[in-house]
């Protein structure tokens, strides 16, 4: 299973994005027990976890991105969705999604930049 972001892109300060992921190659009902988050890697620092969402839908935010930043999913596409509102300069980095139980490799992220 590959898995692909995309979304990304530079965008003012107070503006939108929505990125995408899609788990390609896997099966559907494998996909749809998954549970699964987005991670975001500012410059020169660690990847953080800024959400989650299990199987049954269920989410979780990172405090700095909540009210702000809503995770979804479409388990008949196998995708998963990071909807982000009144993005801020330090929102700045790059994205991933990541299966929580380490089955699947890391994807190739997609870039956001939010300037001032």
């Amino acid at each position: 299973v590959r898995l692909v972001e995309s979304g990304g892109g530079l965008v003012q300060a107070g503006g939108s994005l929505r990125l995408s992921c899609l788990a390609s190659g896997s099966i559907l009902s494998d996909f749809g027990g998954s549970d699964m988050a987005w991670y975001h890697q500012a410059p020169g620092k660690q990847r953080e976890l800024v959400a989650t969402i299990t199987s049954g839908g269920s989410t979780t935010y990172k405090d700095s991105v909540k009210g702000r930043f809503t995770i979804s999913r479409l388990n008949s596409k196998r995708m998963v969705y990071l909807q982000m509102n009144s993005l801020k300069p330090e929102d700045t980095g790059v994205y991933y999604c990541y299966r929580q139980d380490n089955r699947w490799s890391w994807g190739q992220g997609t870039q956001v930049t939010v300037s001032e």
